[in-house]
Order: C-alpha cells, then structure tokens, then sequence
C-alpha cells in the first residue's frame, strides 16, 4: 500500500520524492509506503487552506458544518472494524483497544456535529457602567482561520479527531500533520471526509518529516492556531516558535493514584492494571504511579502483582490479547534502560522488566524513590512504581512532587477526605475512584505546571478554536 499527502483533495505525485515505510510493531510487515511532503508542499496546503476559510468555511452556516461531521461519524461506523484493524496494525494496539478507540473517535465526531450548532454568544449589560443607558452590547464567536494540527501515535484516530473535528465546526480550516508512526489511519480519516461532504481545501493532510515540515508549519504567518500533542520537548519548542499565534499542548504526565485503606483491593487491583499496562502504558495519563496506604501495602502488591502477571500477551490482531508491543524496538529499549538505572540507585523489580524486541514486559517496581526517571519523569511505557504512604498530608505532597500536573485517581470510600484530597491535588483533572487513565471526550481536558497549556473536550476545543467578538450600538437618539 502507497500513501500520499493529500492537498486540496488530491495527492502529491510521487516523483522524485522521499519515501518512508511504515511497519507493523509486532512482525515488522510493512503496512504501507508513504510518500513524505516538502516545504513548498506544505506552502501550498496552507495557502490553499487559508483562501478556502475566506471563501467557503467562514460563510459555511453551522447546519452545513454538523451535517459534516455527522455523516463522518457515520461512515466510521459503518467502517469501524477496519480502522480498528488499520491501527492495531501501524500501533501494535491490541484490536479490542483499537475497536474502543474507533468507538470513541464516532463519539468525538457526534459531539462536534452537535455542538457546531449551539457555538452562542452573550449580551452584555451595557447599563451596568456608567454612560451605559440605551446602548445595546452583544459577542460573536468568530473562528480563527486555518489550524494547524500536530498528533501523536498513540491513539492516532481519536486524538487527531479531538483537534480536526472541533476545528471544522467552529468554521476553520486545517493543516493536519500526523505522527510519522501511524500515518495509515490518518490517511484513510481524511478521505472520510471528503466522502461526507467537507470541501477539499477546508483539510490538508501533511505528511513529513518533523524536522522538514515541523518547524515551517508552526512558524508561518496564515496559521492562526496550533493544536498539539506530544512530548514536553517538543511542545516546549512550537511555544517558543509559534510567535502571537494561539497555542494548545497537550504534553506530558507521570499521574499518581492514591489508594487508601478503606478500599476493596481485588477490584482497583484490577483498575490499575488496567490504568498502567494499556497500550503498553504508551498513554500520557497512565498510571506511573500507585501510593497505597501503608496498612493495605503488601496485600495490595500481592494482588496486582498477580493480576498483572495473567494479562494476556501476545499478537495484537487476536481479541483476546491485553497486552502488545511498544510502538518500536527504540522505545522499548529505552524504557528498559530507565529500568535498569532505578534497580542500579536500589530499585526492585517485582515483576516483568524483560525486553525483547518491541516488547517490554509489564513492570512493577517498588523501593523507587525521586532521583530516577521513573518516578521524575514520563515513562510511556509499562512501567509503574507502587509506593506506600501513611498520611494524608504525605501523599498528597508527595503526588505534587512533580514538574507535571494533567490527571490523577483517588480511591476511597470517604467523601470528605476524596473531595479534600482532590482540592489539594495540583492537576487539570482529578478522578475519584477511577483511574486516572480514564477519560472522556465531552470534559475538559489538559493539565497545569509542565503538562500543558489550553483544554480539549469537544466544547472547551471550540472556545479555544473561535475568537470572542464584541459589537455594541448606541440607541440613543442623535439631534
């Protein structure tokens, strides 16, 4: 299979071009050849996409818009298998967590279509200020213009949706650039769209290295926004280039779970395993780390160590497997080696830490403390650290200690301590009994200190997406 960037609804011709090929994480198999996009190509996608937001998308009325994005939810359903099985296969995401994600991605694109319709505004009581008689004073959310969106690997349909679709029913256009890994679903998603109806040059789809067409599309004047989601290096360097243009990053994370002694352990047990071990722990709010009451600590070790042990693993593309490869062999030997630096500093390997391959063995460490990356910084990888606590006070300093702050889980039967706890905690989200893996598409979503900047969630999205207009009228009568 050959691959194309695709600019204003056609692909690039392929002569004289790089190439790239894209392999399946588990066997190697080459999933697709994909044809790599210059500067000028990029040039001309965003030029493209800023004349179509003056002709067609700024004028485009919001029924239009919902339409879209409901007829594309649509044919993801009717197609929702295959990009299920398009994914497992760029990812190595195990097909029942792929099938979730596809699932979500439908539910990203439905709450866009809804909320396309219901972008309001405010009047502003004017008579509020002095000198304020007789004037009438209302907003209009206007969108941007053309944005660009920046998307990782892990889960590349749904976290690109959480960009492209908020941008299409606010009324913009989108320079789209996915992550080299996982180009194939990206692919395919764009020619969805244009199947439902979106004018071709409303989404342009870059496909390029970050070092040849990163830097540019950050840079240039005609783009109005930039959505991204990646690595804390990478968001820091598009904040220093972006210039006035808004910014939205959704970076990094190594989230704590707080369980405390009045818990039944079997079920966040299994929670947990769940929260830390999902794709491979390759999700920026995995479970890092556990802090267990101290009275609770070794039967609660025992237990996930065992839960974690019958996890399921093995060939992606079978139902049945929980648990598959790292996105490559790279990743997974650089997870192994912050595994072997904590155990050299007096770490203990509970279980797992065996690399072969793509694959790193799900991972529990204990005896960790803040001077080893898998505690200081994000892991992404399956790699969790469970440490026990015995106050409240510590914990909750210790869940702080941290230079990120996106989402955390409390676990507790006390309401009173669970809702204190949470207004203590210095996060963007906190869950209380529920992991913080967990997320859903309609809350905002984005985290403080180095976590981030900005909120997704399809309505947080559109606000950031739009710009607030005020118009006022002077009702008083002239002589």
């Amino acid at each position: 299979m050959r691959i194309n960037s695709i600019i204003n609804g056609e692909e690039l011709k392929e002569a004289n071009r790089e190439m790239m090929t894209v392999r399946n994480p588990y066997n190697q198999e080459e999933v697709a050849e994909v044809v790599l996009a210059n500067v000028d190509d990029l040039d001309q996608a965003i030029n493209q996409g800023f004349a179509t937001f003056h002709d067609q998308m700024k004028k485009m009325p919001a029924y239009e818009r919902s339409d879209i994005l409901r007829k594309t939810a649509d044919l993801l359903e009717e197609r929702k298998a295959s990009f299920a099985e398009t994914i497992t296969k760029e990812a190595g995401k195990p097909f029942k967590h792929s099938l979730g994600e596809v699932e979500r991605s439908i539910q990203v694109l439905r709450f866009a279509s809804e909320h396309a319709k219901h972008i309001s505004s405010e009047v502003i009581p004017m008579d509020a200020a002095i000198g304020g008689e007789n004037r009438l004073g209302f907003t209009k959310r206007e969108p941007l213009g053309v944005v660009a969106a920046i998307t990782p690997f892990n889960f590349p349909l749904n976290l690109s949706l959480h960009k492209i679709a908020p941008a299409i029913a606010a009324g913009n256009t989108v320079i789209y650039k996915p992550a080299e890994k996982t180009p194939v679903s990206a692919y395919r998603l764009v020619k969805l769209f244009f199947e439902a109806g979106l004018p071709p040059g409303a989404l342009h789809l870059i496909m390029g290295r970050g070092e040849v067409v990163g830097d540019p599309l950050v840079k240039h004047d005609k783009i109005h926004k930039v959505t991204f989601t990646g690595s804390l290096p990478v968001g820091r360097g598009i904040l220093e280039k972006a210039g006035f243009k808004k910014v939205t990053l959704e970076l990094g994370s190594n989230s704590p779970n707080i369980v405390f002694d009045d818990i039944e352990i079997g079920h966040v047990a299994a929670d947990l395993v769940r929260g830390a071990f999902v794709f491979s722990g390759q999700v920026c709010i995995s479970a890092q780390r556990i802090y267990v009451h101290q009275s609770i600590y070794d039967a609660f070790l025992k237990e996930y160590i065992r839960q974690t042990k019958s996890l399921a693993v093995g060939d992606p593309m079978e139902e049945t497997t929980e648990f598959g490869p790292m996105i490559n062999e790279e990743e997974a030997k650089r997870a192994k080696t912050w595994i072997d630096d904590a155990v050299h500093k007096g770490a203990t390997i509970e279980t797992g830490g065996e690399q072969k391959g793509a694959f790193l063995s799900p991972t529990i460490m204990t005896n960790v403390n803040n001077d080893m990356k898998v505690i200081a910084e994000e892991v992404f990888a399956p790699i969790v650290s469970v440490i026990p606590f015995d106050t409240e006070e510590e914990v909750v300093r210790m869940s702080n200690d941290s230079i990120y702050g996106l989402q955390a889980g409390v676990f507790t039967n006390d309401l009173n301590r669970a809702l204190r706890v949470a207004d203590q905690l210095e996060m963007g989200g906190v869950w209380i009994n529920e992991i913080s893996t967990y997320r859903q598409d309609n809350h905002p979503y984005g985290g403080v200190k180095k976590s981030g900047i900005g909120k997704e969630g399809v309505k947080y999205a559109v606000e950031d997406m739009t710009e607030v207009k005020f118009v006022g009228i002077n009702l008083n009568e002239k002589s």
